[in-house]
Formats: C-alpha cells, structure tokens, sequence
C-alpha cells in the first residue's frame, strides 16, 4: 500500500524521465513579490502567457509595511517589488489579492483560510515555507524562481521524487505546549539536515489531537529540519475547518470531495523510507539558543556544554553562540529580552494571538520591551477585534500592527536593532534574518507572551 505522499505524487505525474525527474502537474500556485518578477520577465521575454491563470493566486507579503499601509510603501526597493508584482497579476489576469485588500496577509496564511488550499492537492510558492500547506493533507513545497516561470508557463514542475519519512509523536502534550513546541523539539532531535532528500508525513495521537491551526504551524517548519515539505492525512478537523470557506467546494461538489479525501491516508501497510518516533511526554515549551532552528533546547534545560558537541561542529557552535552573546552551558530562564514578535506564517493565526493574550490578560507588558504583534491577514486582525481580544491586549500595553511578513526576516521596516534580543514566534534565528545583526530566540506565541510581560525569558507554565 502506497503512503499519503505517494497517492498524491502519483496521480498527478504526466510524464517520468527515466531514471530522472517527473513532470509533475500542479494544483495551486501561489506567487509573491520576491520571487515571481524575474519569472514573469521570462514569460515576456518569450512571449508566453500564463497558461491556467485561474490556479494562480498572487499575494504581496513579504515586503509590505506593517503600519501606514494606505500611504505609498516608503522603502524604494520594497515599493518596486510589490509595484511589479502588481502589475504582473493584473496584466496575466491573476486572481491576486494586493497590500489593503480584505484578503491580502501572508500567502501561506490566506491560503488554507480562504479555502484554497485542499486536500490532494500539489501545491507550489517560491518560497520554502509552502510546506504548510501539507497540513491540509497536501503535496505541498517551495520551488526556485526558475521553476516558478515553468509552473507559470506549463502548469507543470519538473521534481525528482522524494524519499518518504514518517515522523510520529505518541502521547498527549503537557500543559503550556503547543505545535511550535513541538516543531522545535522534533527539529532539535532531527537537526537542521536530518530530513534532506525526505518529504515527511507527521502521525501519532499528539499530531491528530492538534487543530489545523497547529497542523500548519507543524509542517511550516518541516523544511527547518532539510524536508521538501511535511504533510498531515487530512480527517474530520481537516473537513470542519475548509467547510464554508469561500474558495471551497459547496453543495454536492463538497460531498463528492469529502469522499475523495477520506481515501488520502496511508495505508496501515504502508512502508516509509524511514521512521522516527517521539514521546509528546518528553517536550516542554521550546526556545532556541543558537543561530539555526536546530539549537533548541526546553526552557528549564541549559546550553550544552561544548564537550558534549560532536568536534566537527565544535567551531560552528562556539561562533553561534559568539554571536548570540551565550555561553556553554547556561540557562535561557532569566536571559534579557528586548523584542518580542508574534506573526509570521509559522503563528501569525488567530489561535496564536488568543495563546498570547490568555497569558498577558491582567497584566503589562515590561519596561523595555518592544512588541510587534502582527496578525497573519486582515481576517485574522478582523477576528483578534470580534473576540475583544484587542482590547485585552490594549489593556495590557500591546497594539496590533496591519498585516504582513514583518519581523520574520525584516525586507520592510519591522526591523530588530544590531545585537538586541528579540523572542520570535518565526521560523528562522540565522545571523541577521530579523535585522542585521540581530539576536533571535524562536519560541512559541506562549513563550513571547511570558518575555513580553516578564522582559526575560520565562516558563509561560509558571504564569498560566
């Protein structure tokens, strides 16, 4: 019996090169400002159109201000990019979604919430995090701007096929752990190359108890550990989160493809390339130390020493932890903060901001802690003012930000000053992603809240 991924892969190959890659056909492609103007260059260069116009869906995100998003973008650069890309969706007739339209947000987060992301689906983005499309039981990854001029002109991708893994994780969560913590550990074990060459499926009671806000979270960072992508068999917490949403099927299209998608599941039969298996009892809220989303350790845990760091990565590991302003072998409870950042497409979903405001409800922020909280789409930022939880946040010292890719890897103004510490519900720590010279400990939107309003870093458990 053929794993999930193989069903899916399968049914959408149109050609295979012998001993070489596939042709693979493509369900959705997603296309933002970074990536997409030198493959639509291409398309003009050549004279070609965009061959299904009606599967592509253009979102600008990465470069668009968090503040101040109906003046002009004030950064050249920026400006530029999400001008071009603008300009691009309008003239090839894309469905597209600009900076202050009610659907604009981050791309990865739009999807899935307006229902364009569904089950079986192949799923493209020149962007390595479309991995979190996977969570709605998907083939979803991120491809080169080069690919991304063939997916607009063919609607087809050239891949080799990846290697199967699946990765479960038996048991329940503790108290104050959630998805991200549970990315974090499983990256922390597997390490940032762990998974190269495999596309993973996640499984076990801890993964299926999630909701699909934390299934996204979850196969987001699968590419942090080297995955092509992550995915989750999608089942009835798959089906009651699409149902209504706009771009998703209705009446007995929806019962026709309920019955589809209940077949997507490996069998119990199913054999994987490799198999790795956690205990949920063994993770605790997570944060990062070093400067890849490997180095991570529990929050009550300590840096490692040096000799317990195999000698060939001694040198990197010391110059990770030079950067970070860390030693060997000390605690992360207690180490100062400065920024704190909530968003992103890993936790920038409306169950991430109830989380954040559950724990600084009745309290304030620190004396000397920045907070950009910024809400993944403008129907998250709509849903954060419907259940009051603005107003929660407010009270608390907190302002929500228009949305947008912010902090995550600063390409606008959200920018984290030189050698500040910033705890970030992101997905990348590396040297200089947030700001140059900026210091990054990822952790969960639980973990941001305890920094927020502590202005160290704190055991959320202790506070919840």
């Amino acid at each position: 019996m053929n794993t999930l991924f193989d069903k899916i892969w399968d049914a959408h190959v149109v050609t295979k090169i012998p001993d070489g890659p596939s042709q693979l056909y493509i369900d959705r492609m997603y296309c933002h400002e970074v990536t997409s103007p030198q493959a639509f260059e291409g398309l003009r260069r050549r004279n070609l159109k965009v061959f299904r116009p009606s599967q592509v869906t253009c979102i600008p995100d990465h470069n668009i201000p968090t503040l101040n998003q109906d003046k002009p973008i004030a950064d050249p650069v920026s400006r530029k990019q999400v001008e071009t890309l603008d300009e691009n969706a309008r003239f090839y007739g894309l469905q597209y979604f600009p900076m202050g339209h009610e659907k604009n947000g981050v791309i990865h987060v739009v999807g899935p919430e307006n229902g364009l992301s569904l089950p079986g689906m192949t799923m493209v983005c020149g962007d390595s995090h479309t991995s979190t499309h996977g969570a709605m039981g998907a083939v979803a990854f991120g491809i080169g701007t080069s690919e991304v001029e063939m997916v607009l002109a063919t609607q087809c991708v050239f891949q080799a096929k990846p290697k199967t893994m699946r990765i479960s994780v038996n048991g329940a969560l503790g108290r104050g752990v959630t998805a991200k913590d549970m990315a974090l550990y499983i990256i922390s074990k597997m390490t940032t190359g762990g998974a190269t060459g495999y596309f993973v499926e996640y499984a076990g009671e801890a993964v299926k108890a999630l909701s699909m806000e934390g299934r996204l979270t979850l196969c987001n960072l699968s590419i942090e550990m080297g995955a092509r992508g992550g995915m989750i068999a999608p089942d009835e917490v798959t089906f009651e989160y699409i149902k209504g949403r706009e771009f998703a099927p209705k009446g007995e299209e929806w019962d026709k493809a309920v019955e589809y998608w209940k077949t997507l599941k490996s069998g119990a039969d199913a054999v994987f390339d490799k198999e790795v298996v956690f205990d949920a009892a063994d993770i605790e809220p997570m944060v990062t130390y070093g400067t890849n989303p490997g180095m991570g350790i529990g929050i009550k845990g300590r840096i490692p020493s040096l000799e317990s760091v195999e000698e060939a990565g001694r040198a990197s590991f010391e110059k990770s932890l030079e950067y970070m302003g860390f030693a060997p072998s000390e605690k992360m409870i207690g180490k100062r903060v400065d920024y704190v950042f909530v968003g992103s497409c890993t936790n920038g979903r409306i169950e991430d901001f109830r989380a954040f405001a559950s724990l600084v409800k009745g309290r304030k922020k620190a004396e000397g802690v920045t907070a950009w909280l910024v809400p993944g789409s403008w129907a998250v930022a709509a849903q954060i003012k419907e259940e009051g939880l603005d107003a929660v946040l407010a009270e608390a010292g907190f302002e929500i930000r228009q949305p947008g890719c912010s902090a995550c890897l600063a390409m606008n103004e959200d920018k984290v000053p030189a050698g500040k510490y910033a705890v970030s519900t992101s997905n990348r720590n590396f040297e200089g992603r947030q700001g140059p010279g900026a210091r990054t400990i990822l952790a969960s939107p639980l973990v941001a809240a305890a920094a927020a309003v502590t202005g160290v870093i704190t055991d959320p458990r202790d506070l919840l």
